[in-house]
């Protein structure tokens, strides 16, 4: 028989429920600005990461002709057969690679998540180029991993020799993300296989965040995948197809990671959305052109704006710029332009350094003219 062990606390006693490694993660940077933006009236937001058109008429239709169809259930747990093999076509006819043991996530953030859970210990060190996307350093941190941030100022690329410089005996992973959140900088094909080389040589990991492959302005996108055996694929219909909201997205890579994951999802995600699913079918062929010039069109207005008054990289794809701050305080600089009404990111959000901003140009043009001539106003 069972003994019943009953706990009793003096009266008044409050009890921490919270885990000990909530304590090594703040709440997201991006988050509280886009909290802040809700509060303040008619702001000039530069601030937001997602595309500012809408879901492809296309999508919805179908996405609506689903659920009146009934179909709301669940999914098997890697997603509805159709999806999965578009989704490896659309590689195969874009790159010339298709994607092998694909897998449907609940948006790239789902499958990140489900990756690291699926593939880092306590003590395992995971290399990621600085600056970089904020997911990248709080969910390492969170598994009990080491998140090492390897600086790759002034130029934002990530190369085979400063990786090099930052691996040892512990590092089990190299997270590469091209286009690149908050820098836009963009690596072409020599350059990712140099870092599969790179990756090989030490048998490490290579996950490849591919969520802005879509938006490239000045060379075609490359992709790391077909590059060495021990590559994973992360993608979605979040930054394309402005689908931020229906969480969709996939992972391709070695059979034992994929089977974790799965693994992982059945007891957490569980599945995409079904309806979103069929929605997405669609997506994976539409035509992008459009898109893209007006984007290219979009950093050029940005570019071209902010460039004489602030040190700045052009970037060459997604929809971001990350200029640098008057002295060199990213932080203040923010305050600044938040009291006049611009809302922008701070560079510590997405770095070890707080040297930066980030300006996000998914936004109407009156608002990108807008903002550079305030941030231009307040530059000094």
């Amino acid at each position: 028989m069972r003994r019943r062990i009953f706990i009793h606390f003096k009266k008044g006693t409050r009890m921490n429920y919270l885990a000990e490694r909530m304590n090594a993660i703040d709440a997201s940077g991006i988050r509280k600005i886009f909290a802040l933006a809700a509060k303040m009236k008619n702001p000039v937001n530069l601030s937001i990461g997602q595309p500012d058109y809408d879901v492809d008429q296309i999508c919805k239709d179908e996405a609506c002709r689903q659920i009146q169809a009934g179909f709301n259930s669940y999914t098997q747990t890697w997603g509805i057969e159709e999806l999965r093999e578009g989704v490896s076509a659309y590689y195969e006819c874009k790159f010339g690679v298709p994607l092998n043991n694909v897998m449907i996530t609940g948006g790239v953030s789902g499958g990140l998540f489900l990756a690291l859970m699926a593939t880092i210990n306590p003590g395992d060190e995971v290399i990621c180029g600085d600056p970089y996307f904020v997911m990248y350093k709080h969910l390492v941190t969170l598994l009990g991993g080491v998140s090492v941030a390897v600086d790759t100022y002034p130029d934002f690329k990530l190369t085979p020799e400063r990786v090099e410089a930052a691996i040892t005996p512990r590092t089990k992973a190299i997270i590469v993300n091209s286009p690149a959140n908050p820098t836009g900088v963009v690596l072409d094909a020599a350059e990712m296989q140099a870092l599969a080389d790179t990756a090989k040589k030490h048998n490490l990991l290579v996950i490849s965040d591919e969520i802005y492959e879509s938006l490239a302005y000045d060379a075609p996108p490359a992709t790391m995948a077909g590059r060495y055996e021990n590559v994973l694929v992360l993608n979605g219909f979040s930054k394309n197809m402005a689908m931020t909201g229906w969480r969709l997205g996939y992972a391709a890579g070695p059979e034992s990671v994929i089977q974790a994951m799965n693994t992982l999802q059945q007891y957490s995600f569980v599945c995409a959305p079904s309806f979103a699913q069929k929605a997405a079918v669609p997506a994976l062929t539409a035509d992008m052109s459009a898109k893209v010039e007006s984007y290219r069109r979009k950093r050029d207005l940005v570019y071209n704006g902010l460039k004489d008054a602030f040190p700045c990289t052009k970037p060459g794809g997604a929809f971001y710029i990350f200029p640098q701050a008057p002295g060199g305080d990213g932080d203040a600089f923010v305050r600044k332009a938040i009291e006049n009404n611009v809302l922008i990111i701070p560079g510590s959000v997405f770095s070890e350094r707080g040297v930066c901003f980030r300006i996000s140009f998914a936004a109407p043009d009156e608002t990108i003219l807008k903002g550079c001539e305030i941030l231009k106003s307040l530059a000094g």
